[in-house]
């Protein structure tokens, strides 16, 4: 029986389309393993909306060919967004790569896999019959938790953004698709739905004769039953309405949590950046959704270093984070990817001076973190268990305890006494 790795690098699209890869070939009879010395197939779900990340996969795809040379019936797929941007150059650079589907093919994974390695799974799925099709585990991590994409794509132009050259416009899933995967994630064991989506609030479709946007949406998973939480990434601060923080307010599953990507305090350089807001309208959007949810959680994306900030332009960005107040932000370093707009514009400030406004960043970032940690002492919260003493509030906090670890997927009740520098830290509450 053949066995089958996945490694996903980057983002949760990434991870979600990694999962979506390797169906087919559980279908076939392949077999899972943590382990991908042990694997027959390999699959890789590429990330190229940071340099970074696009290195990591070149690194790793390289240092597979002495793995997929040692046996000529070992299988290596490449995917997603690096492998779209840069589909013939990697199957030139690396020849020991069977196939290289790009993220705009994502739809038809299943037909491409079949139609050019088919024959190759034959000698690797025995007895198929016998031992029934498998699917892929949670991209999670935790069987509790099933990622659940309902758009592809972006219609947004943002100067430094690779993501519509390699996604395509957005393309949203029908209503039907979407409710009908979810009760099948709840049916397998899921206790928890995340919804992905480039700009997963821009979401819209038509249900029963009637339009469906994205608030309506929440309300129809909401009903579903079995469902204890829903969650959503990554959306647009555009699309954060009045009617979305209302039907986050009122749905039962939808937790208290939202990200709010900001990218930069400045306005002129938002203006560059073309995010379609301002900072006085980011944080007027911070406040709507505080008051239909007091209490909800915030986290954001922040750029340093783009092309023409003045320390005047981070100054802002440091004012609005405090402002904003978030319990965590993801911070980078701006780099050009080709073939974005800004990457046609003067890389004008220095790499040591983009890690010196970095640093400034994440330490300000930190204090935020712990201040938001450490107000939840002495509460209570219902933490959904993802495995052993671990899992998570509504609100988005990672929690560990003591006392009885729990099942994934159980919700159990936990006293927070403390917290480390990422995680909430208490005692099983069995009351």
């Amino acid at each position: 029986m053949g066995k089958l790795h996945a490694i996903a690098l980057g983002c949760q699209m990434s991870a979600a389309d990694g999962a979506e890869l390797a169906e087919p070939l559980l279908r076939r009879g392949l077999r899972w393993t943590d382990s991908p010395q042990e694997a027959d197939a390999i699959v890789i779900a590429t990330c190229t909306v940071r340099q970074h990340a696009e290195d990591r996969a070149l690194s790793l795809i390289g240092s597979l060919k002495p793995w997929r040379e040692a046996d000529e019936r070992r299988v290596l797929i490449v995917s997603g967004c690096a492998a779209e941007r840069l589909k013939g150059w990697l199957q030139e650079r690396f020849p020991h790569v069977d196939l290289v589907v790009g993220a705009k093919s994502v739809e038809d994974y299943p037909k491409l896999v079949e139609q050019a390695l088919g024959r190759r799974f034959d000698a690797l799925a025995e007895n198929l019959e016998a031992f029934g099709a498998a699917r892929a585990p949670s991209p999670t991590g935790s069987p509790a938790t099933a990622f659940l994409t309902i758009m592809r794509g972006c219609n947004y132009s943002c100067s430094y953004c690779i993501v519509p050259a390699v996604r395509g416009r957005e393309l949203y899933r029908p209503v039907e698709a979407i409710l009908e995967e979810a009760r099948r994630r709840l049916d397998e064991g899921a206790r928890e739905l995340m919804l992905l989506g480039q700009t997963v609030n821009s979401y819209r479709g038509e249900h029963k004769g009637r339009p469906v946007r994205f608030a309506e949406l929440l309300r129809l998973l909401d009903a579903l039953p079995g469902l204890k939480r829903l969650r959503f990434m990554s959306p647009h601060p555009f699309f954060v309405d009045e009617r979305l923080a209302r039907a986050m307010a009122e749905c039962r599953s939808v937790c208290p949590q939202l990200h709010l990507p900001a990218q930069s305090g400045s306005d002129r350089l938002l203006k560059l950046m073309r995010r379609n807001y301002t900072r006085g309208e980011l944080l007027r959007k911070a406040q709507l959704l505080r008051r239909h949810l007091p209490g909800v959680v915030l986290s954001t994306d922040v750029i340093v270093g783009f092309p023409t900030e003045t320390d005047e332009d981070f100054e802002m960005t440091l004012t609005m984070l405090e402002e904003l107040a978030p319990a965590s932000a993801y911070c980078f370093k701006y780099s050009p990817r080709q073939p974005t707009e800004a990457a046609l514009w003067p890389d004008d400030c220095p790499p040591s001076l983009k890690e010196e406004r970095l640093a400034r960043l994440n330490e300000a970032v930190d204090r935020l973190t712990e201040a938001s940690l450490l107000a939840q002492r002495g509460r209570r919260f219902e933490v959904l268990v993802e495995q052993g003493g671990f899992g998570r509030t509504p609100e988005g906090y990672k929690a560990r305890w003591n006392g009885a670890a729990g099942l994934p997927g159980e919700l159990v009740s936990v006293r927070v006494t403390g917290a480390s520098r990422r995680t909430l830290l208490g005692e099983r509450d069995e009351r």
